[in-house]
């Protein structure tokens, strides 16, 4: 059986939860194990919020979006696999919306199933998903700002917005996660120690994330604009609510911008260490280059006074101790001015770099 919620009750853990607006004007939240345990506080309503958190959204909504009286064709059109959705059957809506959650550069989209009828707003969504703790404890608060005297439709959009913008700004919360996540890997692009095969795995996680992050905001982005323009019956044709909504849509826009540009500083880093890499290859080949050139010069200064040696070393040459003089001013003639050839080649053809760095 349903019950009210008691203060200082944890009704954020609750499996299932309730929020109405009576139609006297009074409010009350209500915590149960079931669907059916909220179904005589929704009859007596103007307007409720439940709310369900589930293991298995695409297992266990059916059965959830049955026992509140919705079709089932409804939850079979709009649970296709897709990340978002929108389906409108005048008398019930369904919205299907991406839940992001963050744990390092892993980002997961998650479904937020919410239904829609005359007087009544859903949301069914995987217990991994940490959203509605805030707006199920100042939930009371948020029918209270709900006109008594509002259109039925009125009423349906003013909680509806609200848990959109809920879902919306718990999604933002989670991009300065991959902020700071870039930050510590920023930290790594500076320590030029930092090997190369670390580096570059973290940077495509972090690209990989900020992508899984904005396909998660444009899928959003398509069911607010499908909101404003779709004209439900369900939903109001206020300017005012429709403008609300448009608000939304324009907040979701601004974090898209956010993202991208994060995407933008992360290939200008990309870009720089790239540049890092190849100045420190160049110095490399640089230092090759000397050390190869200079080698060629002893080469040839060792091999000329050698050759010379061994030929007149030959019995032909009939040479003696009294030979050692000029024998010996002929290798290191021949061994100076062999290097000094040999440099001077070395250099005129280029291969000696100018700079090592």
């Amino acid at each position: 059986m349903d019950r009210k919620a008691e203060p200082g009750e944890n009704i954020t853990d609750a499996k299932a939860f309730c929020s109405s607006l009576l139609r006297d004007g009074t409010t009350i939240k209500q915590i149960g194990r079931r669907p059916t345990d909220f179904a005589k506080l929704i009859a007596w309503s103007s307007v409720s919020w439940a709310d369900f958190v589930v293991d298995d959204v695409e297992k266990e909504a059916e059965d959830i979006a049955r026992s509140l009286e919705f079709s089932r064709s409804l939850i079979a059109n709009i649970m296709n696999g897709r990340i978002s959705g929108y389906e409108d059957y005048d008398d019930e809506m369904g919205i299907l919306v991406p839940a992001v959650t963050v744990e390092g550069f892993n980002v997961t989209t998650n479904p937020l199933l919410i239904l829609i009828k005359s007087n009544l707003v859903v949301t069914i969504h995987s217990g991994k998903v940490v959203r509605f703790e805030r707006l199920r404890r100042y939930a009371e608060t948020m029918m209270r700002k709900i006109p008594v005297d509002a259109s039925q439709q009125d009423k349906v959009t003013h909680a509806l917005i609200r848990i959109i913008d809920e879902n919306n700004g718990r999604n933002f919360d989670h991009l300065r996660e991959i902020e700071s996540q870039g930050d510590k890997l920023s930290q790594s692009l500076i320590d030029v120690n930092t090997p190369r095969e670390i580096i570059g795995p973290e940077i495509y996680k972090m690209k990989h994330a900020l992508l899984s992050y904005l396909n998660a905001l444009w899928a959003t982005i398509d069911v607010i604009n499908a909101l404003r323009y779709g004209d439900a019956e369900l939903l109001t044709d206020d300017p005012r609510l429709l403008a609300r909504i448009g608000a939304l849509s324009a907040d979701v826009n601004n974090q898209i911008s956010l993202a991208e540009h994060l995407s933008e500083v992360l290939a200008s880093g990309l870009e720089v260490l790239q540049s890092i890499y190849n100045n420190q290859l160049q110095i490399l080949n640089n230092k090759m280059a000397m050390v190869t050139a200079y080698l060629a010069v002893i080469g040839t200064a060792v091999l000329v006074p050698n050759t010379l040696a061994t030929i007149l070393s030959n019995p032909a040459f009939s040479m003696g101790p009294q030979d050692a003089g000029w024998y010996t001013g002929v290798l290191v003639g021949s061994t100076v001015l062999a290097t000094l050839i040999s440099f001077w080649w070395v250099q005129r053809k280029g291969w000696l770099p100018k700079n090592l760095h």
